[in-house]
């Protein structure tokens, strides 16, 4: 399997990124174990959580996704064969979010504690904080960095505009190598006309979140009836209009045609397209991440990607 740069860090990536959310929330420890266990034994590498993960389910307090990738490691021992990425700056409650020296000084400390590792390959603002100057920010990785406490850091949900002061304000220290933006099938255009010229240019690896819309673009949900089938059934009922459904059906067809499911037909665009490193894609049994990891190895046709282009453009 071939991997892919995280921009200029050094670090390299398998061409699909576990997505640590559901850790915890609708994957139990066990189930979490066993999911860890199947995307290494198949060749990836990349986990991506979140010091949030998973706050807004009713009892949680933040914390529980990270928690599990640590009692893992733990278990384990595959700390050499994992790339784990993690964010900082969402709201944790009682005052604790942001991208201030100080609270990313103690954010740091917590992740890993709760991820039982010494470093942090990729660290990713979650957030942008509007009330924190990008160079405190930029100057509070940058010690983050050179303590060995993190390898390389990165961007998610951030303006352009905010995103290049913040790799002018890192000068000749460390700048974002990495961008995770929202973007798939059924939604293009906020990334293709504000981030993907300037993460070319920026020679940043994208790694983008929500790849299948929150399952929509796994054929999973086709009218309001599906909604109640997962708790992020509630997330969809927006694509439920006649360009996603027209989405789906192209992916239905396509996928027909290649013996493949539509899951992993809307991955392997999204792995094909010049400027995505790896879609961030999760799951919540073994079965359906090897249905999912199918997706590394699939090649379209020069006219499934042009048909896809054409139906979700």
């Amino acid at each position: 399997m071939q991997h892919r740069k995280l921009g200029r860090s050094g670090i390299a990536i398998a061409p699909i990124v576990f997505g640590g959310n559901v850790f915890g929330w609708t994957a139990d420890e066990a189930t979490s174990f066993a999911l860890l266990d199947a995307f290494v034994a198949g060749g990836f590498n990349c986990i991506d959580t979140a010091d949030v993960y998973s706050r807004w389910a009713p009892g949680h307090s933040g914390g529980e996704s990270e928690t599990i990738i640590g009692k893992w490691l733990k278990r384990r021992g595959k700390r050499d064969d994992v790339i784990i990425a993690t964010k900082v700056g969402n709201d944790m409650g009682d005052g604790k979010k942001g991208l201030k020296a100080t609270y990313i000084a103690k954010a740091v400390e917590d992740s890993l504690k709760r991820l039982q590792i010494d470093y942090i390959d990729l660290y990713q603002e979650h957030f942008d904080d509007g009330e924190a100057p990008v160079a405190e920010t930029m100057a509070a990785f940058a010690t983050l960095v050179k303590s060995g406490k993190v390898r390389a850091i990165g961007a998610s949900n951030i303006t352009p505009e905010r995103l290049l002061e913040s790799q002018e304000a890192a000068g000749s220290g460390p700048r974002y190598e990495t961008l995770q933006p929202h973007y798939n099938l059924v939604e293009r255009a906020g990334y293709e006309a504000n981030y993907e010229k300037l993460a070319v240019e920026q020679e940043l690896a994208v790694i983008p979140y929500w790849s299948l819309a929150s399952g929509f673009l796994t054929g999973k949900y086709r009218g309001e009836a599906d909604l109640s089938k997962s708790p992020r059934g509630g997330a969809v009922k927006k694509y439920l209009t006649p360009e996603g459904l027209g989405v789906v059906a192209a992916l239905d067809e396509i996928a027909g045609g290649i013996g493949a499911t539509p899951a992993q037909v809307a991955l392997a665009w999204l792995i094909a397209r010049p400027s995505i490193t790896a879609p961030i894609a999760s799951a919540t049994s073994v079965a359906q991440w090897h249905d999912i990891a199918k997706a590394a190895e699939l090649t379209l046709s020069a006219e499934a990607l042009a048909k896809l282009d054409a139906v979700s453009g």
